[in-house]
């Protein structure tokens, strides 16, 4: 008895069958009515229960249709293809992969953020002074050159090596610009404000020199204390490694955005 349901499903298919017919060529609608041929003594056999024409016509259908079906109507399948990919134009992939892009230097400036925040953290608890310098808009490179150039990606580890004591860079400060540690040991200008509090040390003179002259960013860690503080726009401040993680992260950022 035939049912509901499968009347919906003999009218779906035929309405599938006339969209493909509608979109072929009259060259290809003769094939496209063998085919049928074909498949409705395909069903009449399986439907009779004809095992031995039924098999001769399951084997045909699943080895050799695939092949010989995209043998014959391979300029419409590549025509298919090609009008399913120019819908997607050149400019759309490459917001893709621009988003993919910005993704990856999302990911990255995360991870370098972090790598700095632990040296920051691990040179605090062994009292490892520190001078760390984060180039923004205007150019550092008078005080690039006067130390030793670099040129390595980020790594904790690697800051940590650098100002660990009686190594020949742990004087100085290291600057990082475009995500990179360019130099290390660099000379920096030195404060002359008076206000600067006696616990303050050369390390915080030069932070907060550099920031009167320039619009870097500038991170200390204390060898006295092991505090950590930070510089900009001429004033210095000690922060808390949450508030260093906010005002790093702020930095690359805006070198993301450039």
């Amino acid at each position: 008895m035939i049912s509901i349901i499968d009347i919906i499903d003999i009218l779906l298919v035929a309405i599938l069958l006339f969209l493909i017919y509608k979109q072929l060529g009259k060259k290809v609608r003769n094939l496209f009515w063998g085919i049928l041929v074909f498949v409705l003594f395909w069903s009449v056999a399986k439907f009779l229960g004809m095992r031995l024409t039924g098999s001769i016509f399951d084997e045909l259908i699943t080895s050799v249709a695939p092949i010989a079906l995209i043998i014959i109507f391979q300029d419409e399948i590549r025509s298919f293809f090609y009008r399913m990919g120019s819908h997607l134009s050149f400019s759309e992939l490459k917001r893709l992969f621009n988003r993919s892009q910005e993704e990856k230097n999302i990911q990255k400036a995360g991870r370098d953020v972090m790598q700095i925040v632990l040296a920051c953290k691990s040179m605090s608890n062994s009292h490892t002074g520190a001078l760390i310098i984060f180039a923004r808009n205007q150019s550092l490179g008078e005080y690039i050159e006067s130390g030793e150039q670099i040129n390595a990606k980020i790594s904790a580890r690697l800051i940590e090596n650098i100002f660990f004591k009686n190594t020949p860079l742990h004087d100085g400060a290291m600057i990082i610009e475009q995500s990179r540690i360019v130099a290390a040991a660099c000379i920096l200008p030195v404060s002359k404000n008076q206000d600067i509090p006696q616990s303050f040390g050369l390390r915080h003179r030069a932070a907060l020199g550099l920031s009167e002259h320039t619009d870097a960013l500038s991170v200390v860690v204390s060898e006295e204390t092991g505090n950590i503080s930070v510089a900009e726009n001429g004033v210095i401040k000690e922060v808390d490694l949450q508030e260093l993680e906010n005002t790093i992260s702020k930095v690359f950022e805006k070198e993301k955005k450039d």
